[in-house]
């Protein structure tokens, strides 16, 4: 009940009344389970972000070499992230976060981020064999999500026209390859044509 009205309605308007009244429960029997609305809304958003949620998680990050995993990952995420309900969680969060500082709370602590940003630093060392401490390898996860997920998502709100499932896939593909050439850096691009050569 609640999700539906705030993804509809927006966080402002909706009230705890509201939601009381659309639960078929009294003011009273809500605060007993929810502080306030913020708490309502942290719950919401937990909730539509594990619906999201691909799932076989761990499966998606076995399997082929760190590009193949990379694109996989980048294809799921990009499905779960333009699905209707999180653009429109997307939107709530970005139009009302300024007159409602909880919001920024709330949207600080998106522990399936944080999870996918951990994930993939694990992976990008232990697939890799690249030296890094995990600050490093997660600030370069952090960056990977954003790079993926930053223009399409933009689009898919109204910011241009939205890509086809052509153009989304050649997207996650070509995002790989760029983030892959900064992780492994100039030394390691040249290892790699060493190999391709040598292999030739």
């Amino acid at each position: 009940m609640a999700t539906e009205l705030f993804l509809a309605d927006g966080y402002g308007e909706t009230t705890i009344e509201l939601i009381a009244r659309r639960a078929g429960i009294s003011k009273r029997t809500f605060y007993d389970r929810f502080a306030d609305k913020a708490a309502v809304f942290k719950a919401v958003v937990r909730r539509v972000v594990e619906r999201l949620r691909p799932p076989d998680v761990a499966g998606l990050f076995v399997g082929g070499s760190l590009e193949e995993i990379l694109t996989r990952l980048g294809q799921a995420i990009l499905h779960a992230a333009l699905q209707p309900r999180a653009l429109a969680l997307h939107r709530v969060l970005v139009a009302e976060s300024g007159r409602f500082p909880e919001l920024a709370a709330v949207s600080s602590d998106r522990s399936p981020s944080q999870e996918a940003v951990q994930r993939i630093a694990a992976l990008l060392i232990g697939q890799s064999g690249k030296r890094a401490g995990g600050a490093q390898a997660e600030f370069a996860a952090s960056q990977f999500l954003q790079m993926t997920i930053a223009l399409p998502q933009r689009r898919a709100l109204g910011l241009g026209t939205p890509m086809t499932r052509t153009e989304l896939d050649s997207w996650t593909s070509h995002t790989v390859g760029l983030f892959l050439q900064g992780w492994y850096g100039p030394r390691g691009r040249s290892k790699k044509r060493r190999a391709a050569s040598t292999a030739r």
